[in-house]
């Protein structure tokens, strides 16, 4: 399950990147707003989706409130999922039994 949450996560932040950084920029300084519809569409999905993944394992795994807003924050801010999954989700830092 976590190495599926890891993968929404990389696509999640991707997504996000690609909206702020190059759709937005061509739908304000050139007019082209259909890959802010195309690009907006696919991030909104990978990010319910990695919202319920990461409630889901919450419950699971028993993180704490805190360990849990700050995985929920991440997804708000520009490489944030990529700063979370290296900081809770790297080899060094789950052990065997999945657990940090």
């Amino acid at each position: 399950m976590i190495s599926i949450f890891k993968k929404t996560a990389f696509w999640e932040g991707i997504s996000l990147l690609v909206l702020l950084f190059v759709a937005m920029p061509l739908k304000h300084l050139l007019g082209q707003p259909l890959l802010v519809k195309i690009v907006g569409m696919a991030h909104g999905l990978l990010f319910i989706l990695y919202v319920v993944f990461a409630l889901f394992l919450s419950a699971k795994r028993k993180w704490g409130y805190t360990k849990t807003f700050l995985i929920l924050v991440a997804s708000l801010i520009p490489f944030g999922t990529f700063y979370m999954d290296k900081k809770y989700f790297s080899e060094p830092a789950i052990s065997k039994d999945g657990q940090k």
